[in-house]
C-alpha cells in the first residue's frame, strides 16, 4: 500500500487485505476503516493485517456476545464458539453470585457474564501477566478484580466454599497438534493458552481436582472442550465428585461440560 498522504479508500485496503489471502476482506476493511484514528494508523493497521496478524489483535478488540472486549498483542482471542459456553453460564448464574473466571484470558467470558446477569461477585485470574493486564480493562469495567497467578493460587481463600460458577477455559489442544493451528493462533497467541498436554486434558485435571472444595453446594463448574474430548472430561469431572452433564451447540460447533457440586443433603 502506498505510503502517499491521500486517503486510503474501502476498495485499497479490501485489494490489500484479499491480495494478503483475507478471505473475509471487506468485512475486516470496514472494521479497520471505522478502528484507525488517523490515516496513519490505517496503513500501519492494513500492514499489520496483511502480514498476518489476527484482526482483533490488529483492531485493538474483539466483539463477544454484544460487547467489545479490549484484545491486547499475543492475548487469546475469544472464539465466537465460546459464546455457548457463556450462554451455559448466564442461565446457572443469579443476581448476586459469586463467579469466579479462572485461564481467564482476556476476561471475556466473566465480563459477558456480569453484563448479562447484572449484579455478581466477579472474580478473574490468569497465569499470563500480559492477559491478565488485559482482562483487568475488561473484568474491572464489569465490576469485578482479576488476579495473576496458576489456577486457583491466584485467588483470595475466601473464596473457598462460596463459588456458585466457575467458568474454566482452559486451553485444550494436545501437545503434538498445537503446530497443525492456524498461525494466527499457533504464533500470535500465548501457547500457555492453548497447549493443553499429551490429550489436551492436563490443565483440565488440575481444574477439576481441586474444584469441588472451591465450589458452593449446587455450585457448577462449566468448560470448553473437543467433542472427541467429551467423554474423558465427564469421565475426569466425576471422577472428581462433580456430577458431569454434556451440553452441545450443533450451530457453533461447541462442547461444553457442567460438573456440579451436588447440594448438601
Amino acid at each position: 500500500m502506498s505510503a502517499s498522504s491521500s486517503p486510503i479508500t474501502l476498495s485499497a485496503v479490501v485489494t490489500r487485505l484479499r491480495a494478503a489471502g483475507c478471505v473475509f476482506a471487506e468485512d475486516e476493511a470496514r472494521l479497520i476503516l471505522a478502528t484507525a484514528p488517523t490515516p496513519a494508523a490505517l496503513r500501519t493497521m492494513v500492514e499489520r493485517r496483511a502480514a498476518g496478524l489476527p484482526l482483533e489483535h490488529v483492531l485493538g478488540w474483539a466483539e463477544f456476545r454484544g460487547l467489545r472486549i479490549s484484545i491486547d498483542a499475543g492475548v487469546f482471542v475469544p472464539r465466537r464458539r465460546t459464546e455457548f459456553l457463556a450462554e451455559r453460564a448466564v442461565a446457572l448464574a443469579r443476581r448476586g453470585a459469586v463467579v469466579v473466571d479462572l485461564c481467564c484470558g482476556s476476561g471475556a467470558l466473566g465480563a459477558s457474564l456480569a453484563s448479562a446477569v447484572g449484579e455478581v461477585e466477579l472474580y478473574a485470574a490468569d497465569i499470563d501477566p500480559v492477559a491478565v493486564r488485559c482482562a483487568r480493562r475488561n473484568v474491572e469495567a464489569a465490576g469485578g478484580t482479576v488476579y495473576e497467578g496458576d489456577l486457583y493460587a491466584a485467588l483470595p481463600a475466601a473464596l473457598h466454599g462460596r463459588v456458585d460458577v466457575l467458568l474454566a477455559n482452559v486451553p485444550y489442544v494436545p501437545t503434538g497438534e498445537v503446530g497443525l493451528l492456524p498461525p494466527e493462533a499457533r504464533v500470535h497467541e500465548a501457547r500457555v493458552a492453548l497447549d493443553g498436554g499429551a490429550d489436551g486434558l492436563d490443565v483440565l485435571r488440575r481444574v477439576t481436582a481441586q474444584a469441588r472444595g472451591w465450589l458452593a453446594p449446587g455450585g457448577s463448574l462449566l468448560f470448553e472442550t473437543s467433542g472427541r474430548q467429551a467423554s474423558s472430561a465427564m469421565a475426569i469431572v466425576a471422577g472428581d465428585g462433580l456430577e458431569p452433564r454434556l451440553a452441545e451447540s450443533e450451530e457453533l460447533d461447541a462442547t461444553v461440560i457442567i460438573g456440579t457440586r451436588p447440594a448438601a443433603r
